[in-house]
């Protein structure tokens, strides 16, 4: 059975929750690369979707990740919202050395703790390497919730690693998503970073 044969079958046995799922996940991405605030709605009805499709696969540091984005994405709304100065909308930052650091840090406790849980105490696939992405996912879900720069960088790399992973679990409609959202990644880089480079010329030229 060839590669393109796969797909095709895999195709017509997709079920309506991975479907919906896909579709509202990239819808997600290119809002979020937008800064529009209905990034948060849209966000947590796909990754909603995500919880059922991952534990079907059995791939469950992917299905509590997901739970953590429903969360996280509430978090999200809110600060976007209101997470500026005074209560006002939030423009986009950077995220510091030491912040930096301590996600790092943290990132790698959580990769061998639960990559180690999930090795020896479950039935799940790709132990560590589900629970590296995981972690570098919650990594970058918080920074975007907090508008910062640096998210895109860090979706980047896990998307790269996520279109092998989902291809090799069959799960090929997941892996074109993910694929999809890593040419978006570039875009929403871009796009955040030249509004910041907007947000520190407009104080300059206003007392100039």
């Amino acid at each position: 059975m060839n590669v393109l044969q796969s797909i095709v079958e895999a195709l017509q046995a997709m079920n309506l929750v991975e479907l919906i799922g896909v579709v509202t996940g990239i819808a997600c991405v290119w809002l979020a690369a937008k800064q529009n605030i209905w990034t948060w709605p849209i966000g947590l009805i796909s990754v909603g979707m995500y919880v059922f499709v991952f534990y079907d696969a059995r791939l469950y540091a992917d299905m509590g990740l997901n739970a953590f984005y429903f969360v996280t994405s509430l978090y999200g709304w809110y600060v976007w919202l209101y997470g500026g100065k005074n209560h006002s909308e939030r423009k986009v930052g950077r995220v510091s050395k030491k912040e930096m650091t301590v996600l790092l840090a943290l990132g790698l406790v959580f990769t061998l703790s639960l990559g180690y849980f999930l090795d020896n105490y479950t039935d799940a696939d790709l132990s560590y390497t589900d629970s590296a992405t995981t972690a570098v996912s919650l990594i970058g879900y918080w920074m975007m919730a907090k508008k910062q720069l640096e998210n895109w960088i860090v979706w980047l790399i896990v998307d790269v690693v996520y279109v092998g992973v989902y291809t090799y679990k069959d799960l090929y409609l997941t892996s074109f998503l993910y694929f999809v959202f890593l040419l978006l990644s570039i875009k929403g880089y871009l796009d955040w970073k030249k509004d910041l480079v907007a947000l520190k010329q407009a104080p300059a030229e206003a007392n100039a």
